[in-house]
């Protein structure tokens, strides 16, 4: 599949999407249709599918067996890092940093996206893919879930250029305030090759971030995909009193490129431990 056609990565996510509404009905070593039963029933190719199934399986949520099928993975073992400071400081990442769309949209949620912004499966949301560069190399593909009541009239300029957030506050009246992020180390297929100038399978790092408002009330859900090879994280967990973080020190959260967080000095994160983030 051509990864800049019209349409394509919209279809992989719709594919991806609901292949993890099945993993996430079932319980560890429950077997889920198989490719040619998914094919038929999402009306997409064998490759489009396996795309979705390779990713999945490389992101340790589905187990391929030979001449048996495919199954729900074991759970993942989770470990909180957790600073008595309760907040993130970050110093900034280097580099311009711009932005290049490839799909812009307004869709129905479904019902996986739905959950995550505590709205019905058939409202509508604005979903936007866009490659991310930093000097003009491509360093991550997104996928953002917005709620399409809260931003009308957002617009593709709002998505390619300046800070996002921003664009959100001052255009739209939505203050974010709290991100709560997930990172897992993962492969990326040959359509997201193509796109991040990389080999097939070379390692990336999986971001999932839920943004809330001042209020509480879910604005956005993100899954972005980091390229392993120029980004990694590094965590430094405070244990015990340390001198107050100068403001001008403070950067983006990890996966959140520079300029792209309002009020920085509020963000929160399940992790709530201090996070750098370098490539």
């Amino acid at each position: 599949m051509d990864a800049d056609a019209p349409g394509a990565v919209l279809k992989r996510e719709r594919v991806r999407d609901f292949i993890l509404e099945l993993i996430e009905s079932q319980h560890p070593g429950d077997a889920i249709p198989s490719e040619r039963a998914l094919c038929a029933r999402l009306g997409v190719s064998r490759p489009t599918l396996r795309a979705a199934v390779d990713e999945l399986v490389a992101a340790g949520l589905l187990v391929r067996e030979h001449g048996r099928g495919m199954f729900v993975a074991p759970e993942k073992i989770t470990q909180e890092l957790v600073s008595g400071q309760q907040s993130l400081s970050l110093p900034p990442a280097s580099g311009v940093w711009s932005s290049r769309l490839l799909e812009f949209t307004t869709i129905q949620a479904g019902a996986r996206v739905g959950r995550k912004l505590r709205i019905s499966p058939g409202a509508a949301i604005v979903y936007v893919a866009r490659l991310r560069l930093v000097d003009g190399a491509p360093m991550a593909i997104e996928h953002l879930h917005i709620r399409a009541d809260l931003v009308p009239g957002l617009s593709a300029q709002e998505l390619e250029a300046g800070d996002l957030y921003e664009h959100l506050r001052e255009r739209h009246g939505v203050h974010v305030q709290e991100a709560v992020q997930a990172i897992e180390p993962t492969v990326v297929t040959r359509a997201e090759a193509e796109l991040l100038d990389v080999p097939e399978l070379s390692p990336a790092l999986l971001f999932e971030r839920l943004t809330s408002d001042t209020t509480g009330r879910p604005v956005e859900y993100v899954h972005s995909l980091y390229r392993g090879d120029r980004y990694r994280i590094v965590s430094r967990l405070a244990l015990g009193p340390s001198a107050a973080v100068p403001p001008d020190s403070l950067g983006h959260h990890p996966g959140i490129p520079p300029g792209d967080f309002a009020d920085r000095d509020r963000i929160a994160s399940s992790t709530s431990g201090d996070i750098q983030s370098a490539y």
